[in-house]
């Protein structure tokens, strides 16, 4: 045996008493540039002349490709991780499909909020076009329809691909409602269990985040329990502001001034402003009921 094939047989008998799904070489779990690919093709049939496919076959067209080239992604991983589901990939992929037109109705409403709340924006072309928030946006709601179908390690690829483009940071778990508007958004971290209204705006460097959670008897984090905060409708959060705890919530039509560090709610109509003075801020919002 070679110097060579010796290591190799050390790195995979490391790799099979590790806690790591054992991957024969010629497999991959999943293959990150076919979902990449599905991404981008899919970008391109929900905006056409925005987006340029990244696939093509002269005998299917770019739905074809994409819903039978996720099947096959969602069957690798489904059949790897031991992920049971009541349908097949190519069933799923054919929900994923079939949902584009309910998710570009959606994206519409958050191209509208970075139009109308921003005024250097000239044209709603220019939003989904330039605007990373708007791209992270739409990243994380394809993400979420197949993360609600229970498809496993897919989503967070698709999420973390937007994440390294644009430094905005959106688990697909989490629960995002219309009109959604991010400002510059570079450094924004939306955690799994994090529950957004309507018509919410958030900008730079903004936190919602876990204060704690829960483990198990070893001591291993214990998944998708509620540990994100719950922000209202008609909601405006500036720059640099933490939300922690998934017993905080922010109400109604509340500001929440940059800077602020928030893990107790916040009844509706409130302006949370930072200030040295713990007694002024108490004053500003009161203490109704402490994050986890």
């Amino acid at each position: 045996m070679t110097d060579f094939e010796k290591v190799m047989c050390k790195l995979d008998e490391i790799g099979r008493n590790s806690k790591l799904i054992h991957i024969e070489n010629d497999k991959m779990f999943p293959d990150k540039k076919k979902i990449f690919a599905v991404l981008l093709d899919t970008l391109a049939l929900l905006f056409p002349g925005h987006y340029t496919p990244q696939t093509s076959h002269s005998d299917k067209s770019v739905a074809e490709i994409v819903s039978s080239s996720l099947a096959e992604q969602i069957d690798r991983v489904l059949s790897l991780t031991g992920r049971k589901s009541a349908i097949s990939g190519t069933e799923i992929a054919k929900k994923y499909i079939a949902s584009l037109p309910e998710l570009k109705e959606v994206l519409l409403t958050d191209i509208e909020a970075l139009y109308k709340g921003d005024p250097a924006a000239e044209l709603r072309d220019e939003v989904v076009t330039c605007y990373p928030g708007f791209f992270a946006t739409a990243v994380y709601r394809i993400a979420h329809g197949l993360y609600e179908m229970d498809v496993p390690v897919i989503p967070r690829i698709m999420t973390e691909y937007a994440h390294s483009k644009t430094g905005i940071d959106i688990h697909p778990g989490a629960s995002i409602g219309s009109y959604f508007f991010i400002d510059h958004g570079t450094g924004i971290v939306i955690g799994e269990t994090t529950v957004i209204g309507c018509n919410v705006k958030l900008y730079q460097g903004v936190t919602l985040g876990a204060k704690s959670f829960e483990k198990d008897q070893d001591g291993n984090p214990v998944k998708r329990l509620k540990r994100h905060p719950n922000i209202g409708n008609n909601v405006i959060i500036y720059a640099n502001a933490t939300i922690l705890g998934g017993r905080t919530f922010i109400g109604d039509n509340c500001v929440i001034g940059a800077s602020t560090w928030i893990v107790e709610s916040v009844p509706a109509g409130s302006t949370v402003l930072y200030s040295s003075n713990t007694e002024k801020m108490l004053q500003l919002w009161g203490d109704n009921g402490s994050g986890i």
